[in-house]
């Protein structure tokens, strides 16, 4: 199961067409996942079934906004015959970086592990949201990571369940990375304050991070 869910991610970048938008061949860009591949075969990631109803997926390919560059990951989304768009203004997606607290691997595609949507972390504020993800032993996403979910399984976003994204922060700056449903139904990659909580609005998280 896991091989063959490794297999379509795979395609799905192929077909949205990810080796032209990082400027490099088809042979080039699957050279990055030959390592991720062995990873899987290997079973370092638990056999767990897909649920998108409670907010869990087994494993996500992630590729760093160093090869593709956020705004166009985010254009190759799809919700609902929508395409995904990006506004943080003042702020731009390369003024995100990882807290000291997350370790993101230095190959420039990666997995994540046991991901889950945060519907417990729904109304909490982001500090709250990061101490519960912390407690149990798990980590906070990316932008990059969120924006990885959206691309690989776009019906993961729901009405009452968006996610933030708390790993990335900019300095000392108020403004936490989301990505949620407008009214026209788009995934947007926006920003909330951190001291506000939303009845629709959650942290997603991981369990671990696979690359070299």
């Amino acid at each position: 199961m896991l091989r063959k869910e490794f297999d379509r991610q795979v395609e799905n970048l192929l077909q949205k067409g990810y080796p032209a938008a990082a400027g490099i061949s088809v042979e080039e860009f699957l050279k990055h996942l030959v390592p991720l591949q062995q990873w899987v075969e290997e079973a370092i990631i638990p056999e767990a079934e897909i649920d998108i109803e409670n907010g869990y997926l087994p494993f996500l390919i992630v590729v760093k906004s160093d090869l593709i560059e956020t705004e166009k990951a985010m254009s190759f989304v799809e919700r609902e015959g929508k395409q995904g768009y990006i506004k943080l203004y003042p702020r731009e997606p390369s003024d995100f970086k990882p807290i000291d607290s997350v370790r993101v691997p230095s190959s420039q595609v990666y997995l994540i592990v046991d991901i889950d949507r945060g519907q417990e972390t729904i109304n909490l504020t982001p500090e709250d949201a990061l101490q519960t993800i912390q407690k149990k032993n798990r980590s906070p996403l990316t932008i990059d990571e969120g924006v990885a979910i959206m691309t690989h399984y776009p019906e993961f976003l729901i009405k009452n369940n968006c996610f933030s994204l708390l790993a990335s922060r900019y300095r000392d700056d108020k403004r936490v990375p989301a990505i949620w449903i407008t009214h026209q139904r788009e995934a947007r990659l926006g920003w909330c304050w951190e001291g506000n909580p939303h009845t629709w609005l959650g942290s997603a998280s991981c369990k671990s991070r696979v690359g070299s």
